[in-house]
């Protein structure tokens, strides 16, 4: 393995197992060090609100259904972190793949930590 093979980061790397790919085949990594309270994503997703205490957003919820991927796509979207490559990833479990806001167009883990 080459050094820069590790240090490639996949999404399975991060946040536990979760419950069954089945019931919640989707997951979202928070680069929660990224957020600065831009509110976006809580305007177009109900999975995202903003904590009052703190000033920045937070998922409800970091696993979910097919039903709620196109919210989530959408907060990761409109995230302005980042220089708009936005602190919000939207991962396919079953494919550990990063369905967005993919900024390297190649499915790979955006996360900058």
């Amino acid at each position: 393995m080459s050094e820069l093979d590790a240090e490639v980061q996949t999404a399975s790397d991060y946040g536990g197992e979760g419950p069954p790919v089945e019931e919640k085949p989707y997951k979202i990594i928070f680069e929660a060090n990224a957020c600065f309270g831009a509110g976006k994503c809580a305007e177009v997703a109900h999975n995202w609100e903003m904590d009052i205490a703190s000033g920045m957003a937070k998922p409800k919820s970091y696993y979910f259904a097919e039903e709620e991927l196109a919210e989530n796509v959408r907060a990761a979207e409109v995230c302005p972190a980042k220089k708009g490559d936005g602190c919000i990833h939207v991962v396919d479990r079953r494919t550990d793949e990063e369905l967005a806001p993919d900024p390297h167009g190649d499915g790979t883990l955006s996360v900058d930590w």
